[in-house]
């Protein structure tokens, strides 16, 4: 079995980048991002992925913000996962070989979403020489086909990897195809760390067996989810679905709203404000943000953090 089948375990979150009323990235903000995942029990942060706008970024912002966030969780109980996908094969291996000089302790990559790969070869053709940029940590594939358009089989992909990313860890795997996700942690008697994306179906992951899961709203409602994986052990179904059901209705008030506007706007209830997104999406009104903050509070999962109130 794989020394990296349960790298990370545990809730591992999705920040958002903290950006400035005029769109200039904010990093003074990581500092209590990160401490607010600490107070809260959180296992690591993907950084620069969907959530983190990294497509928005440019290579420059990527690579500072992966810094920053470096510097602010160092010797912390919080691994660092850097986000260095990109549509140029040759901007991913900068991302990536940045990351592993910065002591990161993963990368991921997302595939390509401009000119597609048709293939699961294809795929690999370009996220091997990324991989080998970061030779010396844990190497993870996203998966997002919702995103990227790109509905590859991932069983494939853990099937024809060996020999060709052999520091590969495992999928963030950001699908509802279940059967998949069945199939990828099963591989090799569970060889590859798969990790779930869906934040609002965690408790169907976890029932086949996840070790971990990645999203976005693990930054600010971290409890909920403990709350989700502790009646899950303890073989409260009935808890455990009220719980999840928390989390749907969640989602839906995200979804109403705009998820990554929305999500950015939370995080300034929970002491860490983030500031707007960038174009193409768009920015939420003081009404709509009225309106949010008034469902997010009838909902009553946002808990204080200790350190933070």
């Amino acid at each position: 079995m794989s020394s990296y089948s349960r790298f990370l375990t545990g809730l591992v979150a999705a920040p958002h980048t903290a950006m400035h009323p005029d769109g200039r990235v904010n990093l003074a903000v990581i500092e209590k991002q990160a401490a607010r995942l600490i107070a809260d029990g959180v296992n690591g942060a993907f950084i620069c992925g969907s959530t983190g706008e990294g497509h928005s970024l440019t290579t420059t912002e990527r690579k500072q913000v992966a810094e920053r966030w470096r510097e602010v969780i160092n010797g912390a109980p919080l691994k660092l996962i850097v986000h260095a996908g990109h549509n140029s094969i040759e901007e991913a291996k900068i991302l990536s070989a940045h990351a592993q000089k910065i002591g990161a302790d993963a990368v991921s990559v997302m595939s390509p979403c401009y000119f597609k790969p048709a293939s699961v070869e294809d795929l690999l053709e370009f996220c091997a020489p990324v991989a080998k940029e970061c030779a010396s940590l844990p190497f993870y594939f996203y998966d997002i086909p919702a995103l990227t358009g790109v509905n590859l089989s991932m069983l494939e992909l853990l099937r024809k990897t060996d020999g060709r990313i052999p520091n590969l860890a495992g999928i963030k795997f950001t699908s509802t195809n279940f059967m998949s996700l069945q199939e990828c942690l099963e591989f090799e008697d569970g060889r590859f760390n798969i990790l779930f994306g869906c934040d609002e179906m965690l408790l169907s992951a976890l029932a086949l067996g996840v070790p971990g899961a990645v999203g976005s709203t693990y930054n600010y409602c971290a409890p909920l989810y403990h709350k989700i994986i502790a009646a899950h052990k303890a073989g409260d179904t009935a808890t455990a679905q009220a719980l999840q059901m928390k989390s749907v209705k969640l989602v839906q008030i995200l979804v109403q709203f705009g998820v990554l506007p929305a999500g950015k706007a939370i995080m300034s209830l929970v002491g860490a404000e983030c500031g707007p997104v960038r174009p193409p999406v768009r920015r939420l009104t003081e009404d709509q943000k009225t309106r949010l903050f008034r469902q997010i509070e009838a909902l009553d999962i946002l808990e204080k953090t200790p350190a933070l109130a």
